[in-house]
């Protein structure tokens, strides 16, 4: 965005900041607050302090960076504000819980270690991010992150470097942050988000990362929140038919307890068992690619099966118990030998099937989030070590995302996208 463009939108800015950042008393930070954001929406190649200090001829890019990394503001309350703004103004269909990776070349940035990113497609040195976004056909929001702490930043893990009580305090790591896998973190911040008054969602979407994970799929049922999530293909399943039989006592030994009879099979097996003439064409929204003067609608071919979750995970939870039923979901393009995505949704049984897939897709919209925050937000570009600084600087790029994204919901607005 261009000075000129930031200029007609400046008191709309203070307005926002004022209302979002209102938790922010001390004199000068909701100032900084405005300067910081003001910065990240600058047209500029780099969104770190010094050449956003540069470009809004800031003087002292320290009290930039001191407000950033060590003036002691709470994050939570800021994002609490945001996310209630946000779901007012976007009316989400769906809760997103996804992750993202930061690049990084040195070791000692909070949580940076050679793990996994799909940022970079590979195992790279960097920070990973969960993140949970508010989302509908029309626009999207993050409203929580959590910085994924790797075993090796964790002294209680067992897997941790000699010199990480060292490095954790360097970065200002809390005594109390511990590792946990990813998908307790996205429920973390399920939690949070619904703590402060956001109401539930009526779907929650996430990758095949998350989905998993039956612990992941098993909180949401407890949270009662249905859930449209992508699954590997070799997770199992039974048929939503079998039920669990009692064999006969024999006499001897303990009673025999129910169990199911046949052995669960992938989820690929099961489909291919069922066969391609089984899929059908759904067409479930209207993209934003436009032919003929008119958006393009999104449709392709789909297998749907009620069925029983089958995986080692539940059947550690459900213990003793009928394994639960769901929508085994799969999209089979004419031609393919065999489906290529895979969902679990316990959306009800009596869902309509377009509906089923415009909740099993609704994470394409993170996409369109992350394209936007990284590229044109700056929110990899924070150079600190501080975890404060960090949890303050992701803050504030998903409040500059989430203005820019009441900017282009307003008709009246002229916003670039």
């Amino acid at each position: 965005m261009d000075v000129q463009e930031l200029l007609r939108l400046d008191g709309e800015l203070i307005e926002f900041v004022e209302d979002v950042f209102s938790s922010l008393r001390r004199k000068g930070w909701q100032e900084r607050s405005h300067c910081y954001l003001t910065g990240l929406m600058l047209e500029g190649r780099r969104k770190s302090v010094e050449p956003m200090a540069a470009r809004l001829n800031e003087s002292n890019d320290q009290s930039l960076q001191h407000f950033l990394a060590n003036t002691p503001w709470d994050p939570v309350p800021v994002r609490a504000r945001l996310a209630r703004k946000m779901h007012k103004a976007i009316n989400p269909t769906a809760w997103v819980a996804d992750d993202t990776g930061f690049t990084k070349d040195g070791r000692l940035s909070p949580c940076v270690a050679r793990q996994y990113t799909g940022t970079a497609g590979k195992i790279t040195n960097c920070q990973v991010a969960t993140t949970l976004h508010l989302a509908s056909d029309e626009a999207s929001v993050p409203i929580d992150w959590r910085l994924f702490m790797p075993e090796s930043w964790d002294p209680d893990s067992g897997k941790a470097s000699l010199d990480v009580r060292q490095r954790r305090a360097v970065c200002g790591i809390p005594d109390d942050e511990q590792h946990r896998p990813k998908w307790q973190l996205a429920l973390e911040c399920v939690d949070e988000a619904l703590s402060w008054g956001v109401p539930a969602p009526s779907v929650m979407a996430a990758d095949a990362g998350y989905g998993d994970a039956a612990a992941f799929r098993h909180g949401l049922t407890e949270r009662d929140i249905p859930y449209a999530v992508q699954i590997s293909v070799t997770l199992s399943v039974l048929p939503a038919t079998a039920t669990r039989t009692t064999p006969a006592y024999c006499g001897r030994g303990p009673r025999p307890k129910p169990r199911y009879e046949h052995d669960p099979v992938s989820v690929k097996e099961h489909l291919i068992a069922l066969g391609r003439r089984q899929a059908r064409r759904i067409t479930w929204r209207a993209g934003s690619r436009q032919q003929d003067g008119k958006r393009r609608l999104m449709s392709g071919r789909f297998v749907f099966a009620r069925v029983r979750q089958a995986d080692a995970g539940t059947r550690s939870i459900y213990k003793g118990q009928d394994w639960p039923e769901c929508w085994l979901i799969a999209e089979w393009p004419p031609g393919a030998p065999e489906p290529t995505r895979y969902w679990l949704s316990t959306l009800p049984a009596t869902t309509r099937r377009a509906d089923l897939i415009r909740a099993a897709k609704q994470r394409w919209r993170i996409e369109h989030d992350y394209r936007e925050l990284k590229t044109g937000l700056g929110l990899t570009h924070y150079e600190g070590r501080k975890w404060a600084g960090w949890h303050h600087h992701v803050t504030l790029v998903a409040a500059a995302h989430g203005f820019l994204t009441l900017q282009r919901l307003n008709p009246k607005a002229a916003v670039p996208e």
